[in-house]
């Protein structure tokens, strides 16, 4: 692995993290199909297979199209009994390993009319 100016160069990307108001959604390099209430995803760039667990499932039907951490938290929420602060911390860990792995890009907010 390269090294230069003290940090690490290749496969490691660095990221602004993600907030209540950052907009997300899934690229467009990955396929993914339901098995009951879960989900698999594979990845078209790196050929790895995801498996995704109900909550986890959901989310990433949401994401298919641009939708706001804030949205996705309150969607979840709806779903399922969790207290706001946990989900939103427990979908913004989720969303953070779906961004590195590359299943998910954060696109910037459309201005308002």
């Amino acid at each position: 692995m390269a090294k230069g100016n003290g940090y690490f160069l290749g496969s490691f990307q660095m990221f602004s993290p993600l907030s209540a108001q950052s907009i997300v959604v899934a690229t467009s390099e990955q396929v993914s199909c339901a098995l009951g209430d879960e989900s698999v995803i594979l990845n078209l760039k790196n050929s790895a297979y995801y498996g995704m667990n109900p909550v986890g499932a959901c989310v990433w039907n949401l994401v298919q199209q641009q939708r706001s951490v804030a949205e996705l938290r309150d969607a979840v929420m709806d779903e399922y009994e969790v207290e706001a602060e946990r989900c939103e911390r427990e979908i913004l860990a989720l969303l953070e390993r779906m961004r590195s792995e590359g299943l998910i890009q954060v696109v910037e907010k459309a201005a308002s009319k």
